[in-house]
C-alpha cells in the first residue's frame, strides 16, 4: 500500500481541506467505537508488549521495537515479534526478522498463539495499538517531535488514528527527537502521571559518507525527518527526492534516481527502503544504519521490569 499522506494533515489549525473532510472523520471515529464495542479482548500466558502509535506513520515504532528486544533478551527472556501480515510491510517485517523471529498473521491473535507454541515467553507487537481483541500488559505510544499530532484531526482530515486522549491506555510515552516541554504538559494533562521518554538515531556508518555529497531518497512516513537526520550529521546532500510510505521501487525509479547523481555522488536511502530494492538496485545505492538511543534507558528498563516481573 504506497500511501504519501496529505500536506495539509501537519499544518497548524483548520485549513479548508481539514473542513471537508471532517464529517468522514466522524464517520471513521465512530466505526472505530462500534467496533471496539463488539471486540472482546484475549488475554495471554505471555507478557505482551505493544508498540504502536496514534499518528499515521514515521514515529518510530520498529526502531523501539528491536532496542525492546534486545532490552528483554538481555534479561534471560525468549521474546518473539508480532507484526501484522500485509504485503506493503514487508520491509518492516524483514528488519525484524534480522534479530528475532517474526510471526505475521493478518489476525493478530493467531500470530500470538504460532509465537507460543514456539517456545517464546514474551510477544512484542510492533503496531497494534488499535487492536482491541488483544489484552496488552505494555502499551507504548511512540510520537516524533517533528509532526507530533500534526493538525490534531482524525483520519481523513488529519493523521490521528484516534483521539489524542487514548493516551490514557498507554503505560508510557516516547518522542523521538528533540524534547518539547509544551507537548509533554498537554500529554501530562491527559495522563497525569505517565512516564515520557526520549529517543534519537544515531548513524553507525557516518564515517561512509564523509566528505561525499549525495542524493537521498526515501520512501516512509516522513521522509523530511530522514534528510533533516543526514544534515544534522553534516552529510553534503545535493538532492532529496520523495516516494509514497512503503513505496515499491520500479526501474523507472532507478532510472529517474540514477540520473539525478553524477558520477562522484553516492545514492543514499534508509534501510527500509533499500530491504525494497532489488539486487540491481542495491549494487548502486547505499543505506544509512541507525541505532536508536534512549534517553534514560535505566528508568525504561526498570519500568517494564517492574510492570510485567513484579
Amino acid at each position: 500500500m504506497n500511501f504519501k499522506k496529505p500536506k495539509f494533515w501537519d499544518d497548524a489549525g483548520l485549513s479548508f481541506w481539514s473542513l471537508i473532510l471532517y464529517p468522514f472523520s466522524i464517520i471513521f471515529l465512530l466505526g472505530s467505537l462500534l467496533v471496539r464495542l463488539f471486540k472482546i479482548e484475549k488475554k495471554f500466558p505471555i507478557p505482551i508488549i505493544c508498540v504502536g502509535n496514534i499518528y499515521v506513520g514515521g514515529t518510530g515504532k520498529t526502531p523501539l521495537a528491536l532496542e525492546i528486544f534486545k532490552i528483554i533478551k538481555s534479561n534471560e527472556k525468549n521474546p518473539g515479534f508480532i507484526k501484522k501480515g500485509y504485503d506493503y510491510l514487508y520491509d518492516e517485517i524483514q528488519m525484524l526478522k534480522k534479530i528475532g523471529e517474526t510471526f505475521t498473521n493478518k489476525n493478530r491473535k493467531k500470530a500470538i498463539s504460532s509465537l507460543i507454541l514456539s517456545g517464546h515467553d514474551v510477544a512484542i507487537l510492533d503496531d497494534g495499538f488499535q487492536d482491541f481483541s488483544i489484552k496488552k500488559d505494555f502499551s507504548i505510544l511512540c510520537f516524533n517531535s517533528e509532526q507530533l499530532i500534526g493538525n490534531g484531526f482524525i483520519i481523513p482530515s488529519g493523521p490521528l488514528r484516534e483521539k489524542i486522549s487514548s493516551i490514557k491506555k498507554a503505560d508510557c510515552i516516547f518522542i523521538n527527537g528533540n524534547k518539547n516541554l509544551e507537548f509533554e504538559n498537554k500529554i501530562k494533562e491527559i495522563s497525569k502521571n505517565i512516564k515520557i521518554f526520549y529517543s534519537k538515531y544515531k548513524i553507525k556508518n557516518l564515517d561512509k559518507f564523509k566528505n561525499k555529497k549525495v542524493v537521498a531518497f526515501a520512501g516512509i512516513g516522513n521522509p523530511s525527518n530522514f534528510f533533516k537526520l543526514l544534515k544534522e550529521n553534516n552529510i553534503n546532500i545535493k538532492k532529496t527526492y520523495s516516494f509514497p510510505d512503503h513505496h515499491n521501487y520500479s526501474k523507472k525509479d532507478y532510472d529517474y534516481l540514477t540520473k539525478l547523481s553524477e558520477e562522484d555522488v553516492l545514492l543514499v536511502t534508509t534501510e527500509k527502503d533499500y530491504s525494497r530494492l532489488n539486487d540491481k538496485m542495491k549494487k548502486n545505492f547505499d543505506y544509512v544504519e541507525v541505532n536508536l538511543e534512549i534517553e534514560n534507558k535505566n528508568e525504561f528498563i526498570n519500568l517494564i521490569k517492574n510492570k510485567l516481573w513484579k
